[in-house]
């Protein structure tokens, strides 16, 4: 299996971690994994990405543009604004919160929320939109909301690895204390995940 992943958000919304947590699950699995960071300014709310590069043989870290086959935004403008790397049979997974950009709170732009999931709609070949948030805060913390979106992603089956082993990687990465929270945001995802496949394939029949 070779999967490349993208994860696009702004600071503090824990995409590092979940690309760890993709790496370790991948690892469990017993393919390469490598991965890397793009970070602006994400203290105050820049921008950061995050690189996954699961099987094949390249060497490199970074996602040449054209080649993720699912990127995960964590926020809408920051997928509109990576989608030059998302290949054109790519798959994406969208957390439709809205966090504006400072351009946008010095009021020099607009933040057009519709526009933005029309050209994610027409760039993938399969998109799940979701609030993230009301789900990591019906598990427990709204913190936990890039653990959801993972689930969501394995669910969907848009990231070829198992439940079982992004279970094993949180246990393995996070302190106890915090194991119960993730597993219920992972699970809350999954299930949403799962249900966005079987209604597209019983629209599809």
């Amino acid at each position: 299996m070779k999967t490349d992943v993208l994860i696009a958000g702004v600071g503090g919304q824990g995409q590092v971690l979940a690309s760890r947590l993709i790496g370790a699950a991948a690892i469990l699995e017993g393919y390469a994994v490598r991965t890397g960071e793009t970070i602006g300014m994400s203290q105050r709310g820049g921008s950061v990405v995050s690189h996954v590069r699961i099987g094949g043989e390249s060497l490199a870290a970074t996602v040449p543009f054209g080649q993720a086959d699912l990127l995960i935004g964590f926020e809408l403008c920051e997928a509109v604004r990576n989608l030059k790397r998302l290949s054109k049979k790519g798959r994406l997974i969208v957390n439709t919160q809205r966090i504006n950009p400072v351009t946008v709170s010095l009021g020099m732009e607009q933040y057009d929320a519709g526009a933005m999931e029309e050209t994610l709609k027409r760039a993938a070949q399969d998109a799940i939109f979701l609030d993230g948030y009301s789900l990591a805060r019906e598990a427990g913390s709204v913190k936990a909301v890039n653990v959801v979106l993972l689930g969501t992603a394995v669910g969907a089956g848009y990231l070829p690895l198992s439940r079982e082993s992004f279970l094993q990687a949180i246990r393995d990465i996070l302190p106890q204390k915090l194991h119960d929270l993730n597993f219920a945001a992972f699970d809350k995802g999954y299930e949403l995940g799962n249900r966005a496949v079987e209604d597209k394939t019983a629209q599809i029949k």
